[in-house]
């Protein structure tokens, strides 16, 4: 009496071998055919399809044109710093040393900002105040206040009088 391990292993075989031979006439269906990957039946007679490149005109029509605005230089708004008569400025810190107000200037030296170092005297004694600024623009103090908070360094935003 045959063994059943020793049949089911041939028909396993048979499996694998007809897998493997459906799986090659497979790929050779999907391969392009000779010619490489942009071979394409060419017509035997008729109209030849070209290919031109656009043509640009506005290199040379642009730097030709002329505009002409009439405004009146009264009418150009005028940025809100400059009329208002303040300056923006960041506290980084307040410090009863100085030694600890320069410790905080360094680390913002190091940011490439350029701090420094204010001494005042209050009803609560002498402080030192690192203080950057004042800023030109709204954008330049986000940009100080963003990477003073990226280094933990907490800020207070101080508006004074121009003067």
């Amino acid at each position: 009496m045959p063994t059943q391990s020793g049949s089911g292993l041939r028909w396993y075989g048979a499996g694998v071998a007809s897998g493997l031979f459906l799986a090659f006439m497979l790929y050779l269906v999907t391969l392009p055919p000779e010619g490489g990957p942009d071979a394409s039946p060419q017509p035997a007679a008729g109209p030849r399809l070209t290919t031109a490149e656009p043509e640009y005109e506005f290199f040379e029509v642009l730097p030709n044109q002329e505009m002409t605005i009439d405004v009146d230089p009264a009418d150009i708004p005028k940025p809100r710093s400059a009329g208002t008569g303040k300056q923006y400025l960041l506290q980084a810190g307040s410090f009863r040393q100085a030694a600890d107000a320069d410790r905080r200037r360094g680390e913002l030296l190091l940011l490439g900002l350029d701090p420094r170092v204010e001494d005042t005297q209050g009803d609560t004694g002498r402080w030192f105040r690192v203080v950057l600024g004042p800023f030109d623009s709204r954008s330049a103090m986000a940009k100080a206040r963003s990477m003073t908070a990226q280094q933990d360094i907490d800020t207070l935003l101080i508006q004074r009088n121009r003067g």
